[in-house]
């Protein structure tokens, strides 16, 4: 069954599934009401609950300011299912604590970025998409990167050298892109075996494929990995730092695992080499071990990884080999 709820009056009753996302007027007080999916429904009300409690529990602490943030504020639980590609539930200052009292020891400052925590919408589901299939949507990724640096406004993927599988996944991937809006249009021509992709503008959806989608993927494997294995985990993504001197620094994805054990990662999905001296740097200043702070770059290989380790004071990882390199960090 369905819910029609009424936000004027509080009514509330079921109705047949058949009716979801109609608009029909309130049997009480006439106001025009929704109805909503129950599941869907249900899951925002937690969602609202658990951002509501978490201020509570802020409030708390402001009122005992020697109260210790305990060990479950920072756990997502796997029996509470939460789905972790449609949730706010990270963007609730009680998980991500714990970060902002590690980086202030330090005396740093952190400003949050609650958009890059909330996976609410598709960018979360579309990195992840596109990450998993990298080897093989490279191709894609790279023709739509290339016509957005020259203001093209589509792309043709030109699909008679790949077998019936791979057609299937970069087809289900674009048209991936057309029903979350990641492009204009989509058009696959089966005789010819061509995709027609009409681009979007949106300097978001520009800065996606230039390089946040990356970011995306890394923070929604770690996110998966620590929330299935139970691990005590705060995390955040896309959030910028200050040193007592007022230097400022973007961070990609920063894990802090157990309330002590930090994980820092810069992704870089281009040109990396300009920026290793400021990463060790950073490291230094962060007081950092060299196997927690990670420069992961895309599409180098695992001997690259081992070399440019070897040769510079930071640990440098590849998109395949981060989670091993994690899960064996954290299981010390």
């Amino acid at each position: 069954m369905a819910i029609l709820r009424c936000n004027n009056c509080a009514y509330l009753r079921e109705v047949p599934n058949e009716h979801v996302g109609k608009t029909v007027k309130c049997p009480v007080c006439e106001q025009a009401s929704a109805i909503h999916d129950t599941v869907v429904f249900v899951k925002k009300l937690i969602d609202k609950y658990g951002v509501l409690l978490g201020k509570y529990r802020e409030l708390e602490l402001a009122g005992n300011p020697v109260a210790e943030i305990s060990r479950s504020d920072m756990r997502l639980h796997k029996d509470e299912e939460v789905d972790l590609h449609n949730t706010a539930v990270m963007t609730n200052s009680m998980q991500y604590k714990p970060i902002i009292s590690w980086f202030e020891r330090k005396n740093v400052q952190v400003e949050v970025n609650h958009n890059a925590l909330d996976t609410q919408g598709f960018y979360d589901e579309v990195a992840v998409e596109l990450g998993d299939n990298f080897p093989l949507l490279q191709d894609v990724l790279d023709k739509i990167r290339k016509a957005q640096r020259n203001n093209y406004a589509s792309v043709v993927l030109n699909l008679n050298d790949y077998s019936q599988n791979q057609i299937k996944t970069i087809t289900g991937f674009c048209k991936n892109l057309y029903e979350f809006s990641f492009v204009a249009k989509y058009f696959y021509n089966k005789n010819e075996k061509r995709v027609h992709l009409t681009l979007q503008s949106m300097s978001a959806i520009v800065g996606f494929f230039n390089g946040e989608w990356l970011e995306w993927y890394v923070f929604m494997k770690l996110l998966k990995h620590f929330y299935e294995s139970k691990g005590l985990f705060s995390c955040l993504r896309s959030f910028n730092i200050q040193f007592a001197n007022e230097d400022k620094y973007e961070v990609d994805v920063f894990f802090l695992i157990n309330g002590r054990i930090p994980v820092f990662i810069e992704c870089k999905s281009g040109e990396f080499r300009s920026f290793i001296e400021k990463y060790c740097k950073m490291r230094r200043r962060l007081d950092i071990a060299k196997e927690n702070f990670l420069l992961l770059v895309l599409g180098v290989s695992d001997e690259q990884v081992l070399g440019l380790t070897k040769m510079y004071d930071i640990t440098f990882v590849n998109e395949t080999g981060f989670i091993k390199h994690i899960a064996e960090l954290t299981a010390q």
